[in-house]
């Protein structure tokens, strides 16, 4: 009895890809970006998982950020066989996750779709934005991908500090 291949799982900063017969790729996202490219003739994709759209002096791996996370998924592709002018995309995530603070989401949400634009890859799906986490799973060698939203987050104001409190007592 053969047992079923289990899909690769990425997590924030990384990628991975494959040709034709490779297995699924899959990750979990809030408010991080993961895009899926693919070229359909040569039967190659992969998957990034973006933390945030661009570095900021912060010490956390390079693939954390769009730009590098972009174009070294993209060089991994190329060395598969995919051609830069037959990519396609469809990406996930973006989600605002904690109210009152700056909207990363949004931020990778804007970063990846003007960087498909800049870079002339056709965007061929998207699921962007919105307070819910989402697992994807895709297929490298076909471009299909598969989303599974879980659950509305819970957005909570940030907490108030409790008043300083004095050592000098008042009559």
């Amino acid at each position: 009895m053969n047992s079923p291949i289990r899909p690769q799982h990425i997590s924030q900063g990384e990628y991975a890809s494959s040709g034709s017969g490779g297995r699924s790729i899959t990750t979990i996202l809030g408010s991080c970006v993961a895009s899926c490219l693919y070229d359909e003739s040569a039967k190659v994709g992969g998957m990034n998982h973006f933390l945030l759209p661009e570095s900021n002096n912060v010490t956390v791996q390079a693939a954390s950020f769009g730009v590098n996370a972009m174009e070294l998924l993209i060089n991994d592709l190329i060395k598969l066989g995919a051609r830069r002018d037959r990519l396609k995309c469809k990406v996930f995530g973006g989600a605002r996750m904690i109210a009152g603070l700056s909207d990363v989401g949004q931020k990778n949400a804007y970063f990846v779709l003007d960087f498909l634009r800049r870079e002339g890859i056709e965007c061929s799906g998207q699921s962007l934005g919105g307070t819910q986490a989402r697992r994807i799973e895709f297929w490298p060698d076909s471009g299909r991908a598969r989303q599974k939203m879980l659950g509305e987050a819970q957005i909570f104001e940030p907490i108030k500090p409790p008043e300083p409190v004095s050592d000098v007592e008042l009559f």
